[in-house]
């Protein structure tokens, strides 16, 4: 990624971020809501998030601010998230909200400290107005699931803001509101959706994280909807149909994807082909929850449509609520003034 793209990232990220003081004199940054057309706004507000075509994503969603996407990557660095990036990139997402600020990348390893990643999280609420996206491949998974449960304050009861830019912490605990001006502990805010793919208990235990395998398919209410997906007969992750499915703890929306034992662990993430055939985007566009239209007979490997096409679903139905609320958050911000 060269030099200027990642300082133009950095600069994006970072536009909002004139210290003012909150309600306890930490310096927190100023927020102005980005400006949308009048007439695209209105008709934002107007879309069913569950029927999302591709005219919308085109002409009214990409009009509009999107949360940031997180991709983390499994335990292995060969295999990263990057295409998986790329097809969602291809299918319409702003690829601004896809690279990590500090490098550029499309991909992050799943090697960090949750918590810290959880801080990150609030840090781009409190400078962007939308709380980012996750979705996680393998051991990525895992740290997808640690991320909602820091969040909800299960591992420790203050997380730290966290500045992935400068790979520092900001010693305080709470953000300042983007769209209310008051002050909200990290762990009181909500991720709109995440997903793990293939993450198995297995690879936990050989790889000693002892701690994840009691809470590893517990999800909190720090997220409003999670999608698990999960390969039968996966022989690296050693999962069994319909055995060990995630739950909500609490209120969360959960469903639990069973891919057939065709799809391969390791190729989970490939998925740009399938964006770039018009046979398979036009039915990945058309795709929803329980969708029993055959898959088209291409001559591709077809094996990740189905993955691809359930996320791609919920990433477009999120892209809108948030932009809807952001709308309407702008619009009372306004009045108010």
């Amino acid at each position: 990624m060269p030099h200027a793209i990642v300082a133009a990232l950095s600069i994006a990220v970072g536009a909002a971020s004139t210290p003012l003081h909150g309600e306890d004199g930490v310096a927190v940054p100023t927020f102005s809501p980005e400006p949308i057309d009048a007439t695209v706004a209105e008709r934002v507000l107007a879309l069913d998030p569950e029927h999302i075509s591709a005219a919308d994503v085109r002409y009214l969603l990409a009009r509009t601010p999107a949360p940031r996407i997180i991709n983390f990557q499994g335990s292995f660095a060969v295999v990263s998230m990057q295409p998986f990036a790329e097809y969602l990139i291809a299918m319409g997402y702003p690829e601004s909200k896809l690279r990590n600020p500090e490098d550029g990348s499309l991909s992050q390893s799943s090697f960090g400290d949750s918590a810290e990643l959880a801080g990150e999280l609030a840090w781009y609420y409190e400078r962007e107005g939308m709380m980012p996206m996750l979705v996680g491949h393998s051991q990525g998974g895992m740290m997808v699931v640690k991320i909602l449960q820091d969040l909800a304050g299960m591992s420790t009861a203050k997380v730290w803001v966290w500045n992935p830019v400068t790979r520092r912490s900001e010693q305080r605990d709470r953000i300042t509101d983007p769209w209310t001006g008051r002050q909200r502990p990290v762990t009181d805010l909500k991720v709109p959706y995440a997903a793990a793919l293939a993450t198995g208990r297995l690879p936990r235990l050989m790889l000693g994280q002892w701690s994840t395998l009691a809470k590893l398919r517990d999800i909190p209410d720090s997220v409003e909807e999670f999608s698990g997906f999960t390969i039968d007969w996966d022989p690296i992750a050693a999962t069994v149909p319909g055995v060990d499915p995630y739950r909500a703890t609490g209120s969360a929306q959960v469903r639990n994807i069973s891919l057939s034992a065709a799809t391969s662990h390791v190729a989970m993430p490939r998925a740009l082909e399938l964006a770039q055939n018009r046979f398979t985007r036009a039915w990945i566009e058309s795709y929803s929850p329980g969708d029993t239209t055959p898959v088209p007979v291409v001559n591709i490997d077809v094996n990740n449509i189905v993955h691809s096409a359930d996320i791609w679903f919920s990433v477009k139905k999120h892209w809108c609520i948030e932009a809807q609320r952001y709308i309407r958050a702008a619009q009372r911000t306004k009045d108010a003034h």
